[in-house]
């Protein structure tokens, strides 16, 4: 049972944690990201990078893996916030 409910996590996880990756496909394609909030990816990041730490000290796989992937996914989101901003 416990393999089971492992891979529902890393299922659930890898859904939630790929639901960014349309924004970041659009962001790159059309390298405009003025109109998002960096508040937002920076409370994302800062979540995900808790549930990782949490995920470490429970040593759960799934917690640990889709959150690291999250993490990067929101620092690269941040990343292209600041390189696409406008210039004023």
């Amino acid at each position: 049972m416990k393999d089971t409910n492992e891979i529902i996590g890393l299922i659930a996880g890898v859904f939630t944690s790929s639901a960014l990756v349309p924004q970041l496909v659009t962001t790159i394609r059309k390298k405009k990201a003025q109109d998002m909030s960096a508040l937002l990816f920076l409370v994302m990041l800062t979540g995900n990078a808790l549930w990782t730490y949490y995920g470490i000290q429970k040593s759960d796989f799934p917690i640990i893996a889709t959150n690291i992937f999250s993490v990067l996914l929101n620092t690269i989101m941040l990343f292209l916030k600041f390189k696409y901003r406008k210039n004023k």
